[in-house]
């Protein structure tokens, strides 16, 4: 089976990731704007880092065999630096409209300030404008308070749930979530938020209708392998093929599919890995033979 991991933090990453990912199936990955873990402190930081998302990480996956997109967005623990973050939003719609950018994100609250609100607030209607889907970062202080509220404030501007991923959920949100029409995100992480027993247990609960499996592999101790792996524990619980490649491959398609960026076709004949090619004079060869398929373009079966 193939899978979409549609959060996981790629810059992050090592290339063996990449490879390992490859290797378990995963043909595609969205990795969201986020935090580096420290606070940047310039303008210009943000603007190199959107670049590395539709720029070089983008080539980086490609030579590796996996198709990357991303999201844009302002964060939400950065949303507290006002001044900062009143620049970041005037950089945002120069991003948002680049090849492979697929929402608005990840967004929503931290400490659910007034700042992390007014910023939020202006992302979305950014996405209103431009007509892309909405990546929410839920927080993970008094989670179920900011999934609620960041739900009401997406109704209070009028976008439709059907345009938006609650990410980061939990036993304790989930049916809030699905009951009000959003997309419900779950991270699998190996000592925090959900494990991947608890979201098999989630889907034979809830069925797979709006559910998404993601890892949010990042900087600090997580699986980037976390969706394959947790297919394999749905398979072991019983649960039909059909609702694992909903959950851990189609539905991420079908959300992010509205973006118009990200469709099927991209790795079902993709382009034949040769890593030989060059982005801006710089290849991802660090003395090792360039692997270079033979075909010109590989059809993927499903």
């Amino acid at each position: 089976m193939q899978y979409i991991d549609p959060h996981i933090h790629m810059i992050s990453r090592t290339t063996d990731d990449y490879v390992a990912m490859k290797a378990a199936g995963i043909v595609a990955v969205i990795e969201p704007a986020f935090w580096l873990g420290q606070p940047r402190t310039t303008v210009g930081s943000f603007q190199d880092y959107f670049s590395s998302l539709v720029g070089w990480e983008r080539f980086r996956a490609k030579q590796f065999g996996i198709v990357h997109y991303c999201t844009i967005g302002l964060n939400s623990k950065e949303a507290n630096n006002v001044a900062l973050a009143e620049e970041v939003m005037e950089l945002l719609p120069l991003y948002a409209g680049k090849e492979g950018v697929v929402a608005i994100g990840e967004i929503g609250y931290d400490d659910q300030t007034e700042a992390e609100d007014r910023f939020f607030r202006l992302q979305l209607e950014l996405a209103k404008e431009i007509n892309l889907p909405v990546m929410i970062h839920t927080p993970h202080r008094d989670k179920r308070k900011g999934t609620l509220r960041s739900m009401d404030v997406c109704m209070e501007h009028g976008l439709d749930p059907s345009m938006v991923v609650i990410d980061h959920n939990n036993e304790e949100t989930v049916k809030d979530v699905l009951d009000r029409g959003f997309w419900a995100g779950f991270t699998i992480y190996p000592h925090s938020k959900m494990d991947s027993e608890r979201m098999a247990v989630v889907v034979q609960q809830y069925g797979p209708e709006r559910i998404i499996v993601d890892s949010s592999a990042d900087w600090g101790v997580s699986d980037p392998l976390s969706v394959p792996k947790t297919a394999n524990i749905m398979r072991q619980r019983g649960i039909p093929e059909e609702h694992i490649h909903t959950t851990c491959y189609q539905n991420a398609l079908s959300i992010y599919g509205k973006s118009g960026q990200i469709k099927e076709e991209h790795w079902l004949q993709r382009e034949a890995i040769n890593q030989t090619e060059l982005l801006e004079g710089n290849s991802v060869l660090r003395g090792q033979t360039p692997l270079v398929e033979s075909s010109t373009a590989e059809s993927v079966k499903r």
